[in-house]
């Protein structure tokens, strides 16, 4: 009987320790991913020299979108640019123009996130000079016409100039609202003429 005590206690320690290894080798491995890449973040296609149009109800021309390289990723759904240009068109209104070093746009096309060295232009026009809006980072909606951020923006228009925390942009009204810590120096047109 002693004999058999004394090997039980030896084989349950090298049972329990089986266990534990069997255990432990599921824990740490990874679950094994598909082989067919929908988990990885590969562009399933790139596009060099894009322009994508947009036209309104009507079939007026609404907006010009252009990038220098395109890519596509299949897991999300989201696209990335190098160096997106989009120009804002309205009949009676001076073209827009929105441009930057890369950009980001959603799922479903709705938003446009541009970053780095972001500019926004809008043409002169009969009685105003060319307006210059210069950020780091933009949101745009544009089949809303609008855009926004939070980031530091000067905006200057000939010698004017204006700079402060935060914009809002309306492109079909034509407004640029600065959200905080506004400063700015602009010249009369009364004093052009003297």
């Amino acid at each position: 009987m002693k004999r058999l005590g004394s090997a039980i206690f030896p084989l349950s320690i090298l049972l329990v320790l089986a266990a534990l290894t069997f255990w432990l080798s599921h824990a740490v491995q990874l679950p094994e991913t598909g082989k067919n890449g929908k988990n990885r973040h590969d562009p399933d296609y790139i596009i060099n020299d894009s322009q994508l149009r947009k036209l309104d109800k009507t079939g007026r021309l609404q907006y010009t979108l252009k990038a220098v390289e395109i890519r596509h990723y299949p897991d999300d759904d989201t696209t990335d640019m190098t160096k997106p240009d989009l120009v804002h068109l309205h009949p009676q209104k001076a073209p827009v123009t929105m441009v930057a070093e890369r950009g980001h746009l959603s799922r479903d096309g709705k938003q446009a996130d541009l970053y780095d060295n972001v500019q926004v232009r809008r043409a002169a026009s009969g009685t105003q000079e060319e307006m210059l809006a210069v950020t780091d980072r933009l949101t745009i909606l544009p089949d809303d016409e609008k855009a926004f951020t939070k980031s530091p923006v000067l905006i200057t228009q000939g010698k004017s100039w204006l700079k402060g925390v935060g914009l809002q942009i309306d492109n079909a009204q034509q407004t640029y609202v600065l959200e905080s810590q506004a400063v700015g120096q602009f010249e009369s047109q009364h004093a052009k003429k003297r």
